[in-house]
């Protein structure tokens, strides 16, 4: 019975001690959701929750991901544009699957940039995890490149980071950004049987 009032505890500490990182989350999540569906509505919202957030790990001293905030506003944009007009003839983008060939470009330039943005936050700033950040924030930028052009495996890629985050945030104590990385990670199990649906009806058609 005591578990209860310590997790509710915990819980509403998270929410007061920071009312900006409740507003970020609240987009983050509306956006993953509206994003399962395919909805265009996804990356507007995603770029109002890049730049709360932005500022929500520079507080945390989290720089590989508030970096990734910017790249996220930039891939947001180009996102927006791809679902709209990426398919054939200008036309809506459909849901297809990730090629091998690109399969292993993202895996070599991921694996790159991630050695070497940890090296530069190990050497040159106070990053509170350098190296798991910088990994996480590699494989993000993959996950979330794929899913401008509407890659299946992009959700697959997804859960593989979104269980590294849950627990990065809980030791740096942003509880409230935690509880909203496990709701991705539910809803990136969600979308991918979402679009595989999607990719199936399209295929056959």
């Amino acid at each position: 019975m005591s578990r209860m009032p310590s997790l509710l505890s915990w819980i509403v500490d998270g929410l007061a001690a920071n009312p900006l990182e409740v507003v970020a989350a609240s987009f983050g999540v509306v956006s993953v959701w509206l994003s399962t569906r395919e909805h265009i509505a996804s990356w507007p919202t995603a770029i109002v929750n890049v730049a709360l957030y932005f500022v929500v790990f520079q507080r945390a001293k989290l720089y590989a991901d508030m970096g990734l905030q910017v790249v996220y506003l930039a891939l947001s944009v180009y996102g927006w544009y791809e679902w709209k007009f990426g398919g054939a003839g200008r036309t809506e983008l459909h849901v297809t699957r990730t090629s091998v060939r690109q399969a292993a470009i993202l895996l070599a330039l991921g694996v790159s940039f991630a050695l070497l943005l940890g090296v530069y936050l190990d050497r040159h700033t106070d990053a509170a995890l350098p190296w798991i950040d910088s990994a996480a924030v590699a494989t993000s930028l993959a996950a979330q490149w794929m899913m401008t052009r509407k890659l299946l495996e992009n959700w697959l890629v997804w859960i593989a980071v979104d269980v590294v985050y849950v627990a990065m945030f809980i030791t740096k104590g942003l509880f409230v950004t935690s509880v909203l990385y496990a709701i991705f990670l539910l809803l990136a199990a969600q979308g991918f049987f979402q679009w595989r649906r999607s990719w199936a009806a399209h295929a056959s058609s």
